[in-house]
């Protein structure tokens, strides 16, 4: 199965935090779905990934491109930024798109990619971002604005890979 954390992240910068933290549990290979409403923080996760894994390139969503590669600037694995909201036919497609990189030699990121990318790797990271509902709290701002992040690490790759690293202690 893997393992599974869950995090309250409260404010944009900690989840730019948390990008950096996951940047560094992840290698060439790597496939990561993202997933969660409009606005949840699913590029400002994936702007930290770039900072931690220092990739070229601002990390902006490639909703209009459909993907955005990212090459490395330390010697590492290039971050591949895959938007599939508009991807009907998921693997096939994502291979029509004629990446210039080797998706095994980079870490994929994909927006919006359940139900269509699961066939690329049976071990995957998935994150899932919820908006907590700020209840009685509501005035207080952090609550208000804060995610719950729900990481997932799925098949052998995640066994043993300790995902409570990420918290922001």
């Amino acid at each position: 199965m893997g393992s599974q954390t869950t995090l309250t992240v409260a404010t944009a910068e900690r989840m730019t935090g948390l990008g950096r933290r996951l940047a560094a549990l992840l290698r060439p290979g790597d496939l990561v779905l993202l997933s969660g409403e409009l606005g949840a923080g699913k590029t400002t996760l994936t702007r930290g990934l770039g900072e931690g894994m220092g990739v070229r390139g601002a990390v902006t969503s490639p909703t209009f491109v459909i993907a955005r590669v990212h090459p490395s600037l330390t010697g590492g694995p290039a971050l591949v930024h895959v938007d599939a909201y508009r991807l009907g036919g998921g693997l096939d497609e994502m291979e029509d798109l004629d990446l210039d990189v080797s998706l095994p030699e980079s870490v994929i990121v994909v927006e919006w990619g359940e139900g269509k990318v699961e066939q690329l790797s049976e071990d995957r990271l998935e994150v899932r971002i919820e908006r907590t509902l700020g209840g009685a709290e509501a005035d207080v701002v952090a609550e208000a604005d804060g995610r719950r992040v729900t990481v997932t690490g799925l098949g052998g790759r995640w066994d043993d890979v300790d995902l409570t690293v990420l918290g922001d202690n």
